[in-house]
């Protein structure tokens, strides 16, 4: 039994917005997607997806998506991501409810892998406009869309402790985090993200949403105080599922 993560699918079996334009690995990626996934994912495995399934914007447009994702291998655990319109956070438990036994939305609540629980949000970080000079150094940032972006991770950040603190008074003390969006922005060696993630003593982080080479390098990778930090995104892995733990 083994834990898998992978994030950023961007599926549109319905709204048929076709991912080539953003770069040759994302040629035929759904394909990509079911074979990489049934290569690695036991049925008694865990897959966690960390966001972005699907650019259906309501649940009906999303149907065939989520089929397909039901459809792969494992017990999936779905995290939301920034275009994850369908899923309206304050109705996750209408999600799971229909769902139920087959996908899990997580969302101020936690799943269990063996003596870990898995807590997850869709996090937030400021990701500019940052502005630069002629030889690319930083001079400044929009400070107005910085102050935005305070009050989105503040929000994200109290939705976290609520699935921390809710597997913590269910028993766990052992806990891997799921984020969308990556724990640190270009400026940031911490945030609120991994500081939570110290507190609570996260065995690992694991996020997505960094696109494209430029991008991958935006957050943290590999072992940050004593906490491993995953980048999971579907480009970033050629689509093929991460193994957290085994």
């Amino acid at each position: 039994m083994a834990l898998y993560a992978l994030g950023d699918l961007h599926l549109s079996f319905q709204a048929n917005k076709p991912m080539e334009a953003f770069g040759r690995v994302w040629k035929n990626h759904e394909r990509k997607i079911e074979k990489y996934v049934r290569r690695a994912v036991k049925p008694e495995d865990t897959l966690v997806l960390t966001g972005d399934h699907s650019w259906g914007r309501k649940l009906s447009e999303c149907r065939e998506d989520l089929a397909f994702i039901e459809a792969l291998p494992g017990r999936k655990v779905l995290l939301r991501g920034n275009h994850d319109m369908f899923w309206d956070a304050k109705k996750t438990a209408r999600l799971n409810e229909e769902y139920a036994g087959r996908l899990f939305f997580m969302q101020n609540n936690f799943a269990v892998y063996k003596d870990y629980a898995l807590v997850g949000t869709k996090g937030y970080t400021f990701e500019g406009p940052f502005y630069l000079d002629r030889w690319g150094n930083l001079t400044g940032w929009d400070e107005e869309k910085e102050k935005q972006a305070k009050k989105l991770v503040a929000r994200e950040m109290a939705r976290l402790r609520d699935s921390f603190e809710q597997a913590r008074k269910a028993g766990f003390r052992k806990y891997i985090m799921f984020l969308h969006y990556p724990p640190t922005n270009i400026l940031e060696e911490t945030s609120p993200f991994t500081e939570i993630a110290r507190e609570y003593g996260a065995s690992a982080v694991v996020y997505s949403h960094c696109h494209g080479e430029r991008r991958f390098g935006d957050s943290i990778r590999g072992e940050f105080q004593g906490i491993r930090y995953m980048l999971v995104s579907g480009d970033y892995l050629d689509f093929q599922p991460a193994l957290v733990l085994s």
